[in-house]
């Protein structure tokens, strides 16, 4: 066969630019075809995305919408730079207080009372040194590697002991200094020795004289340079005392910060501007979606023109979902004050698909039916019983009316002593130290003051002030109550409640000094019930129901009180932000309608390629077959014109014979 490059040779005509231009015909109309059809597929994947990412834009605002502690804004403000109040809206009420602070939080500093010649020779003396610093224990061993102030400052430092020591040069010496790493008299620093090298524990000579209590004698040991203090401020007339200049959870909501002594008026007020700003971001995004959908799928009546996603079902689908939700009554709130979007200011302009927002209608309804004005936007319950609290939903509550059935009431972990408290106790070395474990995890170490106390009643608070300002039992975020029983007897309570609430004795010097030569210790219990006719399950107060449980699935709420049997019933109302946030996730989620669609149209472009490898194919096949044919005809013209050739030659060789012949 010959090759591309030979044909014409024997006709002139047949050659390879001849074939060029019959395949290029052949191609012409299915790749133009298939180039359309990629354009028109990619420009609708791009028209989808920008819709996706339109719709996506509404769910954010929307999610803060339905959180119900988002439309519960307050801000405050204090009279007094000097006292600094901070505010979470999600704990916060409305409220004037008159505070004065009359005390700042100090960290405790001690000073050695001798002056040493060197810092790095001089010997201080070696034994064990003690160090307790609020509930913590630290003791150090002074030998020959560490036996001078500055190898005792390093000790210290490296033990982590919630104490930090240095070395002043006086110029008349060198002393010691220590300072607690945390303020408040419960972080006060208390030290012991033991094995001194140089003497007794106690005679003030070697390891010694860096021992410290506030009951020794006052030229004995350490010195205090500073005492420990607390801070303590009056809120309306009301004392309270904490460890750092922090003071948190004394009203709901609020922290305060001090940096000096003072007063203020602190004023916290609702913050309707914040929440508006919250539906105005929206009301914005909202009209963004909507500005989205008509350049896409809009028709421009002049020009008679569609949008590329004109009359698409999807878009569709979307608009009237989401107009569904945003013009409707919210169920549930049929007979309250606020019943839909319109009462609050939030109406649809007809003309152009829009929202405009009425910030002064909204910011009135907020502050005069804050409870409705939420349930309109967020997820809410509404118990009949005082004692029934709505915590949250899940992914497939319904909204309606569930009953709530109690079998078993949550109870909190307690420790009963079995003995009676006496009064007069004294607190001595001997028995100044307790020990618990509580919720089976956090271990609670109490150092009692030493001292007798002259009723029974003072015993128990000062055991109770210990627990107040455990940094054990404060890091865990718990508590434990303690009092006397009908008999007398010490009662330890954990503030959880649930099967995992207990406490119990690790250890107690003299046990039988609290009566706790025998305890008992008694285990909390889960709430146990139904919701909506439905056995839920109980976590500690928490009654809910899993997945598979009609429309109550998800449902979660907390029982307080004892009371068993019916507790009436709960309405769980679904707002307009909850249920946007669930309908775009529904759009844009992996089984989405545009997800859908978009994978539909990555499939169409997929199918595209295939038919130009097959376009491709058939093409090579027909310009094989061309060039075949065009060869084959070549060739015959090519003996054609050679049999010419060779006939034209014997005719011209036969004319001059002809010619003598005539």
């Amino acid at each position: 066969m010959a090759s591309i490059s030979s044909l014409g040779i024997g006709s002139g005509v047949l050659n390879s630019d001849l074939v060029d231009q019959l395949v290029q015909a052949e191609r012409a109309p299915t790749d133009n075809r298939l180039t359309r059809k990629t354009e028109q597929t990619q420009a609708l994947i791009s028209a989808y995305g920008k819709l996706r990412s339109a719709v996506t834009e509404l769910r954010l605002p929307m999610r803060q919408l339905s959180a119900p502690d988002n439309l519960k804004a307050f801000s405050a403000n204090s009279s007094n730079e000097d006292i600094a109040v901070s505010v979470d809206s999600t704990k916060a009420n409305r409220g004037t207080y008159s505070v004065e602070v009359t005390s700042l939080a100090g960290a405790q500093a001690l000073a050695s009372r001798d002056v040493f010649a060197d810092r790095d020779a001089t010997s201080v003396g070696r034994g064990v040194l003690t160090l307790n610093v609020g509930d913590k224990t630290t003791n150090l061993t002074i030998d020959g590697s560490n036996d001078t102030l500055q190898g005792l400052a390093n000790a210290i430092n490296d033990s982590d002991a919630g104490v930090s020591a240095g070395v002043i040069d006086t110029g008349n010496g060198f002393q010691l200094v220590l300072s607690a790493d945390e303020t408040g008299t419960a972080n006060a620093v208390s030290i012991s020795v033991s094995g001194d090298s140089a003497g007794t524990n106690t005679d003030n000579q070697g390891l010694s004289r860096f021992a410290f209590n506030t009951g020794m004698d006052a030229d004995s040991g350490l010195q205090q340079t500073i005492a420990a203090t607390d801070a303590v401020m009056k809120i309306n007339g009301v004392e309270v005392t904490r460890s750092t200049n922090s003071f948190e959870n004394v009203i709901d909501g609020l922290t305060f910060d001090i940096a000096a002594t003072g007063t203020s008026t602190i004023k916290v007020e609702q913050d309707l501007g914040a929440v508006s700003d919250r539906v105005q971001g929206f009301v914005d995004k909202f009209n963004s979606l909507q500005s989205t959908i008509d350049s896409l799928a809009g028709f421009n009546a002049e020009a008679g023109v569609g949008g590329l996603l004109n009359g698409d079902s999807t878009v569709r689908g979307i608009q009237n979902q989401l107009r569904q939700i945003l013009t409707r009554v919210v169920p549930g709130l049929e007979n309250a004050n606020v019943r839909s979007l319109a009462d609050v200011g939030i109406t649809t302009n007809f003309e152009t698909g829009g929202l405009e927002f009425d910030r002064v209608r909204f910011e009135e309804q907020l502050k005069n039916n804050p409870d409705d004005v939420t349930a309109l936007f967020a997820e809410q319950g509404r118990a009949t019983d005082s004692q029934v609290e709505f915590v949250r939903s899940g992914l497939n509550t319904r909204p309606g009316n569930y009953d709530i059935n109690i079998t078993q009431a949550a109870s909190r972990g307690s420790l009963l002593a079995g003995g009676s408290l006496a009064a007069g106790v004294t607190i001595d070395g001997t028995n100044d130290e307790l020990t618990l474990r509580v919720d089976g995890e956090t271990s609670v170490s109490l150092q009692l003051t030493q001292q007798t106390y002259t009723s029974a009643q003072d015993l128990v608070d000062e055991i109770q002030s210990q627990l107040n300002s455990n940094n054990a039992l404060n890091a865990a975020g718990t508590s434990v109550q303690v009092g006397l029983d009908v008999n007398g007897n010490l009662s330890f309570t954990s503030e959880t409640y649930g099967s995992e609430s207990q406490v119990s004795l690790t250890s107690a010097e003299n046990a039988a000094t609290f009566g706790l030569g025998s305890v008992t210790s008694t285990a909390g219990l889960d709430v146990a019930g139904t919701i909506g006719g439905r056995t839920a399950e109980g976590d500690g107060q928490v009654l809910f129901l899993g997945s598979g449980n009609g429309g109550a699935s998800g449902l979660q709420v907390r029982i307080t009180g004892d009371n068993t049997g019916s507790r009436g019933s709960i309405r769980f109302i679904e707002g307009v932000a909850e249920q946007t946030v669930n309908l775009v996730t529904n759009f844009v989620g992996a089984d989405g309608a545009l997800e859908s669609r978009t994978e539909s149209l990555n499939r169409d472009l997929e199918q595209i390629q295939e038919n130009r490898v097959r376009l491709e194919e058939r093409i090579t096949s027909y310009r094989e077959r061309l060039v075949s044919q065009f060869s084959a005809a070549d060739s015959l013209i090519s003996q054609l014109n050679s049999t010419r050739d060779y006939v034209t030659q014997q005719l011209a060789a036969l004319a001059p014979r002809n010619n003598r012949d005539n």
